[in-house]
């Protein structure tokens, strides 16, 4: 077959795609309007795993599974844009990792607000000025983001999605590396980055931001100082890339969260995040733990907190695995109820990646 022959072959295949997406996206309104008379959410995390999940098990080759993904992420936003265009905050300003993860997440077609801190981000969903918040709530080398605990403990939002970022940390100046004085950045930025930066900028001064992106904004206004954030603040803020991929570890992820007022529905792949508090006593945090192995639920993470009520109290945050409607979840957290002083369900969500 010749070269004009496949051309006109993929011009006939785009015609029918192009169809078939908007008969896709009219149903897509049907939806949304069958939704809205219902009351139900809008966004619904659970039915966008299943449709992810479906997508790969039907791919056949040659497009990657993450190239097949990324494609329906954007079907899926420009669909959900066409039921309601939803709000989405941020921790910014715009090319931070938050901001990349609330993309990933909820695709480019969403309107995004980007906020100065993670209350803020809170504050933006509680008073129904954003719909949705992408927040940071874990990195696999620095471990919690205690903000985030904090403000899910006193906030009355629930988790409704996670999503996984793999973080590549970047040097970005306008001005050779010998002649950096000065490095912004995020203090977990700086935490990740703790080897590169001994061993290649041991005298440069290292000052803390509230996001990589504002540490971008700075490097460019001052002469000698660098940043240290994402290849997309480089091409936003107008800065060269001078070293990338810098982080100490190539594992390094960050889990955030999507916090609002919904409740995501069970998917069979589910994770659930609480938090209880107990009496001060010898074995009383193993006694806590007994319902879960009681009825076999997994326990995948527990940390600790202040509870900033009384010295030496402490809550337990802990991820399980399955979904609060789950019998074998449901029965564990009704015997833990009766065993702590105080149990708060932040959420159940499909576990997604």
């Amino acid at each position: 077959m010749t070269l004009d022959k496949m051309r006109k072959k993929i011009d006939m295949l785009d015609c029918r795609v192009i169809s078939l997406l908007n008969l896709r996206a009219e149903i897509t309104k049907k939806i949304g309007k069958e939704k809205i008379n219902t009351g139900k959410s809008i966004y619904s995390p659970e039915r966008e795993m299943q449709v992810l999940r479906r997508v790969v098990c039907l791919n056949k080759g040659p497009l990657k599974k993450s190239a097949l993904e990324a494609i329906y992420r954007e079907i899926m936003s420009a669909s959900l844009a066409l039921e309601r265009l939803l709000k989405i905050a941020y921790m910014g300003p715009q090319a931070s990792f938050s901001n990349l993860a609330a993309l990933k997440r909820f695709g480019s077609q969403m309107s995004f607000v980007a906020c100065g801190s993670i209350t803020e981000v809170f504050l933006e969903v509680e008073r129904g000025a954003a719909d949705y918040g992408v927040v940071p709530v874990e990195n696999s080398i620095e471990g919690a983001v205690t903000h985030t605990l904090d403000m899910l403990a006193d906030s009355d939002l629930k988790i409704c999605s996670q999503v996984i970022l793999n973080v590549s940390h970047n040097l970005l100046a306008n001005c050779p590396k010998n002649k950096i004085r000065k490095i912004y950045s995020n203090p977990q930025v700086f935490g990740q980055c703790r080897i590169w930066l001994q061993k290649n900028l041991p005298n440069s001064e290292l000052v803390d931001v509230s996001s990589t992106t504002r540490a971008a904004e700075l490097a460019k206004k001052e002469k000698n100082s660098s940043a240290i954030a994402s290849l997309l603040a480089s091409k936003v803020y107008g800065l060269k890339v001078l070293a990338s991929g810098i982080q100490d570890s190539l594992q390094n992820i960050t889990r955030f969260l999507v916090v609002g007022k919904n409740v995501a529905a069970r998917t069979g792949h589910d994770k659930t995040s609480l938090l209880f508090s107990i009496k001060d006593r010898v074995g009383a945090l193993y006694e806590m733990l007994l319902p879960f192995r009681k009825y076999g639920v997994n326990l995948t993470k527990i940390e600790s907190r202040p509870s900033k009520k009384k010295a030496w109290e402490y809550y337990f945050f802990v991820d399980i695995s399955g979904h609060r409607d789950d019998y074998r979840v449901k029965k564990a957290l009704s015997e833990l109820e009766r065993r702590c002083t105080y149990l708060k369900i932040l959420g159940s969500y499909p576990v997604g990646e």
